[in-house]
């Protein structure tokens, strides 16, 4: 076990705040007001949020009157999504049908499940090609077949295990001509490529404040000012009456610093972790030569995949027994795929992808971003070839009692 400080590869997860963003917050909480009151520390108070909210609308390339704060990238999905469901389908019962992509994250996923079983939304599911970019002659047929009954359209500007870049522009293009709303979840995009909702077209975009550097439990939902959307909770009327519940004024601080800055270091950012993700992709590929790298390959740096994101899958190695040993070895990284009620189960990303379950099964997720550097990355090429032999090895046990558990007709 390694006795230095560990080195952290899961940024797509959380990245750690940045200075201006705990500072913005550090002086927040230390002050007092709910920002709904009327007397001095209410107004006070309710000043930094609305300041904070011009601010995040400037990074996102948005009206102020747009940026609805949420807890995160979650509620901003399912605000959005059952938003635009019921206010569609209560002017037009017939529209129910949902345009999605088959890698979207669980948050949109499992909404637009929810609202197929309790709402009669139909899925109209949208596949992708093996790099993770979606079929766009596929999404025009869709759209094209009856775009009357079409409800909504959803899909991530980025996907958040393989860091493919989605051609959002041109699907909302497809989309707009048939006056289809389409919503994006930017939670991976906002602040590590450019990103504007005023150019989108988008009707409703969602971003996430501890993706960015900011802090855990904020985010915002952008919805457009002549969209309509029904509230999923109620209250006291807060953000246009689309989100109840007192606004976190310390936190709205914080993730507005944070997007102030990544939206202002943006280009020699990106451009930074980009050469950083290639040396980290050829020192892997050097380390363990039958490793296969996930998604788009970006060498010119054109903005086709996230440029902090590697995603490798190792042939005959089990994902989770990598990450645990790599994190005995001092390094921190992630498998990118769902685990349900403490159960392993292959990314829904690779499988969507073309990848079989086994294949999917030895993925590793490594994500750089604002506190990464050379030396790190240096650190996991040097710990890999150990890493990768022993998980090798748990991984030949694990098939060994897939297949002798298949044999006794029992599950797992």
């Amino acid at each position: 076990m390694s006795t230095t400080q560990p080195v952290y590869f899961d940024h797509a997860a959380t990245t750690p705040m940045s200075a201006s963003a705990l500072a913005a917050m550090t002086q927040e909480l230390s002050r007092t007001g709910n920002p709904s009151s009327l007397h001095g520390a209410g107004r006070r108070a309710h000043r930094v949020v609305e300041e904070s909210r011009e601010r995040l609308a400037a990074a996102v390339g948005a009206h102020s009157s747009e940026v609805i704060f949420t807890s995160g990238g979650t509620e901003s999905d399912n605000l959005a999504i059952k938003g635009l469901y019921w206010a569609r389908t209560a002017g037009a019962p017939g529209r129910r049908r949902i345009l999605c992509s088959t890698i979207e994250h669980h948050a949109v996923l499992d909404t637009v499940e929810w609202l197929a079983a309790h709402e009669g939304a139909e899925i109209t599911w949208i596949d992708v090609d093996p790099t993770g970019r979606i079929r766009l002659d596929q999404f025009a047929a869709e759209v094209a077949r009856d775009p009357s009954s079409i409800a909504l359209a959803t899909l991530m500007w980025a996907n958040n295990e393989v860091g493919t870049v989605q051609p959002v522009a041109e699907a909302v293009a497809l989309a707009a001509a048939h006056g289809i709303p389409v919503h994006s979840d930017a939670v991976q995009a906002f602040t590590a490529v450019p990103v504007s909702f005023r150019d989108s077209g988008l009707a409703t975009l969602a971003i996430s404040g501890h993706k960015i550097g900011g802090p855990v439990g904020i985010g915002a939902l952008l919805v457009r000012r002549d969209i309509v959307l029904t509230a999923v909770q109620h209250g006291g009327g807060h953000e246009r009456a689309l989100r109840s519940g007192t606004l976190n004024t310390a936190a709205a601080a914080a993730f507005a610093a944070a997007a102030e800055d990544g939206a202002a270091t943006l280009g020699q950012e990106a451009e930074r972790l980009a050469v950083l993700r290639d040396r980290l992709i050829a020192g892997v590929r050097a380390a363990v030569p039958d490793a296969l790298l996930s998604g788009v390959e970006d060498p010119s740096h054109a903005g086709l995949r996230l440029p902090g994101n590697a995603h490798f899958t190792f042939p005959g190695c089990e994902g989770d027994s990598l990450l645990f040993v790599l994190d005995m070895l001092g390094v921190q990284s992630s498998t990118g795929s769902a685990c349900t009620a403490g159960v392993p189960r292959p990314s829904h990303v690779l499988l969507a992808m073309g990848h079989d379950e086994e294949a999917a099964r030895g993925a590793q997720r490594f994500t750089i971003g604002h506190t990464t550097t050379a030396a790190d990355v240096e650190t996991l090429v040097a710990a890999l070839p150990e890493a990768h032999a022993r998980a090798k090895q748990a991984g030949m046990a694990a098939r060994k009692s897939r297949i002798q558990t298949a044999g006794t007709g029992l599950s797992v």
